[in-house]
């Protein structure tokens, strides 16, 4: 790409030749897990770049989120744009994604998977066009704050697509997690989709307990419960609703987790440690490293 062809932010980061390489590596590492991961499940796909070369039947397709929370724009900005191309790129806080959004091309494909105030989604669903899925929707409340935003964004520009989201479930039942209780799930599906015409309903999403996350990494074995009860879920939704299961994906899985939540059904998982390595403290975080002065 010139530099007659990139934005105004995307010109003002550089990239470092050494970090990229270590990042596309650590991504090319964790597509051939997932692959390796989802080959045990009938007709499966890893979503991945065309140029890793990741080669599986495509009637279903895995999604890889990096999750890129506290992490320079430079960082997303080598993945993108290096022959890897990666599109799907998660943030947990609302304003470090519209301000990274702000920096980098249109055609990364972002998701909020953080807990998301009911007052900040209007907002985020407004200013970032290219907004591509919010993971962590447990009440109609933001479900409706959500719809505001996109009806006021499609009134200012034409949108292709609608507004994908995932109901969040608290399937461990703690009370410090959010997510909406199983038993009211099918619930809110129905209010987003009769009453949010510009958001797509498009699965359930779960965290869980960590206690299960950790038993399930370290031992192949184990089956974690949060990932049956996300699947029971879902297959009441399908029924009350009357939709087909195909429609209803199931995002669950993460670094310490994810291998597991494959064998289990997981059709997308969000990884950041193991792709980007360890976050600094929030109160350090640089959304972008500025370009060095030339001397």
């Amino acid at each position: 790409m010139s530099t007659d062809d990139m934005t105004e932010g995307e010109q003002s980061m550089q990239i470092n030749p050494q970090r990229a390489e270590a990042l596309a590596k650590n991504l090319s590492d964790v597509y051939q897990r997932v692959e390796r991961g989802a080959s045990g499940r009938k007709a499966c796909a890893v979503q991945t770049p065309a140029s890793l070369n990741q080669t599986l039947p495509a009637e279903h397709n895995v999604r890889l989120i990096a999750v890129s929370k506290l992490k320079p724009a430079n960082d997303i900005l080598a993945l993108h744009q290096q022959s890897h191309s990666h599109l799907d790129f998660g943030e947990n806080y609302a304003q470090e994604l519209t301000e990274k959004a702000g920096l980098l091309p249109r055609s990364v494909r972002w998701h909020m998977i953080g807990a998301l105030q009911t007052n900040k989604c209007k907002p985020l669903a407004e200013q970032v066009s290219n907004l591509y899925c919010v993971s962590s929707v447990d009440t109609s409340k933001k479900a409706d704050a959500l719809e505001k935003g996109r009806a006021a964004l499609a009134q200012k520009q034409d949108l292709s697509n609608k507004l994908r989201v995932l109901v969040q479930v608290n399937t461990s039942g703690e009370a410090e997690k959010s997510g909406v209780e199983p038993e009211q799930t099918a619930e809110l599906c129905r209010h987003v989709r009769e009453k949010c015409p510009h958001l797509q309903l498009a699965g359930l999403m779960t965290i869980g307990a960590i206690a299960r996350s950790q038993a399930a990494a370290s031992n192949a074995e184990s089956v974690n419960e949060d990932f049956v009860c996300l699947r029971e879920v879902r297959d009441r939704v399908v029924q009350e609703l009357g939709v087909a299961r195909e429609e209803l994906e199931l995002s669950m899985g993460m670094s310490a987790d994810y291998e597991a939540a494959l064998a289990q059904g997981s059709d997308e998982v969000r990884v950041g440690t193991t792709i980007f390595g360890e976050r600094p403290a929030k109160k350090d975080a640089r959304v972008k490293e500025e370009r060095a002065e030339e001397k």
